[in-house]
C-alpha cells in the first residue's frame, strides 16, 4: 500500500517513438510496426488530451509477468502456511515467524523487512489497525478478533504482494459482515479493470459498494505499482471519480486493496512505532489485496 504524493503529480510518457523498423521495446522479436506501435499512438493520443498515462519503462513485458508469478508463488505460499495454523492464543510475531521461514526457505526475501526502517516481514493488522501493524510477541490473538496479514515478496530482484483477512473464532456477525463486504469491493475493483479506461473508474466502483454497506473506505492510503519496485507509479485510490486518474493499459501492475471502515474514514499513525495505522474512532477496519497485470481484455491476478 502507498500514500498519495502530495503534489499529485503523475509521470508522463513523453519519449522519442522506434524506428518503424526496429525491434520493438517489448522483446517480442517483432518489427515495431508490426508489434507496439499503433499501441504507443494512442497513449500519445491521450497524453496530449491531458490524461495521465504509465512510463513505457513501467509496463511488465511477458518475461517480467513471469518473473512476477514466480515470487507470487512465494508469497501465497506464506500466506497458506499462516492460513493454516493461525488461531486464537498464537502470537503476531508467530505469524511473521511463519512468513519469513516459508519464505526463506523457497528463496525469495521478505520485502517489507527493513524497508524504510519496517522491523518484521510481514504487516500484521488486528481490528481497528488499518494497516502496518508490526508483529509482537505482545499481540496475541482473541477469539473474536479479526487480522489482517499482508506478505510482500523478493524473488530474483521481482516483487509480489498480497494480503488476507483472517476471522479468529467465534466472531460477531459485524465484523464477518464488514469482512466480507471489503472483499467484495475488492472483487468488484477487479471487474473493472478494463484496458484503455480510468484508474478513477475502478476505485468509484469500489466506493460505491462500500458506502453502500454503510462503510467509509480510507482516503490517505491506497494500492501501488508494483514489479520492478515494491512500491511504483501510480497511486491507486479507491476514493476516486470516474473518469480521472491514471489509464489502464495491458501490461500494467498494480494492487488492488481498498481498506475499509466499519466507522468514519479518518485514521491516525502510531506515535511511538511510526508505522501502525489505526482508526480514528478505534472502529475495526478490513484490507483485502491482489496484485493483477491489465490485460487486452480485462486483467489477471498475479498474487492473491
Amino acid at each position: 500500500m502507498s500514500l498519495r504524493q502530495l503534489s499529485g503529480a503523475q509521470p508522463t510518457f513523453s519519449w522519442k517513438k522506434l524506428g518503424r523498423n526496429d525491434l520493438c521495446w517489448c522483446g517480442s522479436g517483432k518489427k515495431y510496426k508490426t508489434c507496439h506501435e499503433a499501441f504507443d499512438d494512442r497513449l500519445i493520443r491521450y497524453e496530449r488530451q491531458g490524461v495521465p498515462v504509465p512510463q513505457r519503462s513501467s509496463l511488465k513485458k511477458a518475461t517480467d509477468i513471469q518473473k512476477i508469478k514466480d515470487s507470487a508463488k512465494i508469497n501465497m505460499a506464506a500466506l497458506d502456511a499462516v492460513a493454516e495454523k493461525i488461531c486464537a492464543g498464537m502470537s503476531t510475531l508467530e505469524i511473521d515467524r511463519i512468513v519469513e521461514d516459508v519464505t526463506r526457505k523457497m528463496g525469495g526475501i521478505p520485502a517489507p523487512l527493513d524497508y524504510k526502517g519496517f522491523p518484521k516481514s510481514c504487516c500484521t493488522s488486528i481490528n481497528d489497525q488499518v494497516c502496518h501493524g508490526i508483529p509482537s510477541g505482545d499481540d496475541i490473538l482473541k477469539d473474536g478478533d479479526i487480522i489482517n496479514v499482508d506478505c510482500s515478496t523478493i524473488l530474483d530482484g521481482y516483487f509480489s504482494d498480497s494480503s488476507r483477512m483472517f476471522m479468529i473464532g467465534e466472531v460477531s456477525a459485524e465484523k464477518k459482515r464488514l469482512v466480507e463486504v471489503t472483499k467484495e469491493c475488492m472483487e468488484i475493483g477487479i471487474k473493472a479493470v478494463r484496458p484503455w479506461t480510468r484508474l478513477g473508474d475502478m476505485g468509484d466502483a469500489v466506493h460505491q459498494h462500500a458506502v453502500k454497506n454503510g462503510y467509509t473506505v480510507v482516503r490517505e492510503i491506497g494500492g501501488h505499482g508494483c514489479g520492478f519496485e515494491f512500491h511504483e507509479e501510480p497511486f491507486v485510490s479507491y476514493v476516486s471519480r470516474p473518469g480521472t486518474e491514471m489509464l489502464m493499459v495491458p501490461g500494467m501492475v498494480f494492487t488492488i486493496e481498498p481498506m475499509v471502515n466499519m466507522g468514519g474514514e479518518e485514521i491516525f499513525v502510531d506515535e511511538d512505532n511510526e508505522w501502525t495505522v489505526y482508526t480514528a474512532d478505534r472502529m475495526p477496519s478490513a484490507q483485502w489485496e491482489v496484485e493483477l497485470v491489465v490485460t487486452e481484455d480485462g486483467c489477471e491476478i498475479l498474487c492473491s
